[in-house]
């Protein structure tokens, strides 16, 4: 067993990612009571929402779990950009019979400022908190450090991987440009060196004194295999639990992912306003449309224009049509399976200890 896996008290080096909006916390604690790292992200809900989510884990389980949070900058507002974006959407909601809000919303609060959040957090006490886009001020990792949580930051490079260790982080989140979901990177204005799993993951394990998980692209136990002959001490996979039936993926979204070779995937920022791999659909087509424009339209800051994207789907989704939805996925995408939480963990196991050249972990 890793020193990492130690400390957080998981037998499998194996890690179900936090995905927001589709990680539920029956997800979360059936992949932790199989001996693997259950998650929940709360970055979507407020210090009240994030509460009840964490009372409903463990009242499922005794084992350890996630919590995971966003610690995005404050979106810029840009009334002009905002209008034009709405504008160039307004065609698709008459479409479904809707018109397009009038203004946009900031709809997701960031951790940075969440004082209510923070206090919760502080008081509940989960064993592991992982953020997302950043990590927060130095009085805010203190303060979730005495609580003995360990802390894990998801990174896309060097450069902000050695900050996350700076930062007191007690691992880091290698996120591979192949990861479904949004991009992890710290400043969304500068160059996504756009590094592989593999690529990512052996360069910080190199650079850094702290553990490293590897994430993106692992769908089953030879890719879990493959980052830790590389020196990563645990996998997080997140596309391979979305069709688990615990989590809360609708019918058009599993269906999507469970398309076999069809289910391809691109990357967008015109869903939220932050780059984020998804499924094709129509949403992912409408968004290259609008940014193949000359000159190009881009969308509001993050989560400004998610505002915007999910009024889109639910104008669509009342009339039918689910191809406007989040469908966030990674590029191992085809080999995607619909498995029980439990029996998902027990098949990566043993395809782990298949792939390893000892027969073990």
């Amino acid at each position: 067993m890793t020193k990492f896996l130690d400390r957080i008290g998981i037998p499998l080096p194996i890690l179900q990612a936090p995905m927001a909006g589709v990680s539920t916390p029956a997800l979360a604690a059936a992949v932790s009571n199989a001996g693997a790292l259950g998650a929940i992200g709360v970055g979507a809900t407020d210090a009240a929402g994030a509460r009840a989510m964490i009372d409903q884990v463990r009242a499922s389980t005794a084992r350890p779990f996630n919590v995971n949070l966003f610690v995005h900058a404050a979106p810029r507002r840009d009334r002009d950009r905002e209008a034009a974006w709405l504008a160039a959407l307004a065609p698709v909601f008459r479409e479904y019979g809707a018109e397009p809000p009038a203004a946009l919303r900031t709809i997701y609060r960031s951790f940075a400022e969440d004082d209510e959040m923070l206090a919760m957090l502080v008081e509940a006490a989960p064993a592991v908190i992982s953020f997302h886009f950043g990590v927060p001020a130095p009085e805010r990792v203190t303060a979730l450090r005495a609580t003995g949580a360990f802390l894990l930051a998801s990174v896309t490079n060097l450069v902000d991987a050695r900050a996350a260790e700076a930062a007191g982080m007690n691992a880091v989140v290698a996120q591979g440009y192949e990861a479904g979901g949004h991009r992890g990177v710290f400043d969304p204005a500068a160059t996504d060196e756009r590094l592989g799993t593999l690529a990512l993951t052996r360069m910080l394990v190199r650079r850094l004194s702290i553990p490293v998980i590897a994430a993106g692209g692992i769908m089953d136990g030879a890719g879990i295999a493959a980052v830790l002959r590389l020196g990563a001490e645990a996998a997080q996979l997140g596309t391979a639990f979305v069709a688990c039936p615990e989590s809360s993926a609708g019918p058009a979204y599993r269906a999507a992912l469970l398309a076999g070779d069809a289910a391809r995937t691109a990357m967008t920022a015109g869903i939220s306003g932050r780059p984020a791999r998804c499924l094709v659909n129509r949403f992912t087509t409408l968004a290259e449309s609008l940014s193949a424009r000359t000159p190009p339209l881009t969308p509001p800051d993050y989560p400004i224009a998610y505002d915007a994207g999910k009024a889109l789907h639910a104008a669509a989704a009342a009339h039918g049509e689910h191809g406007y939805g989040a469908q966030w996925a990674g590029q191992g995408a085809p080999l995607a399976r619909a498995l029980p939480a439990s029996e998902l963990v027990a098949t990566l196991a043993r395809e782990l200890t298949d792939a390893s050249p000892l027969g073990g972990h």
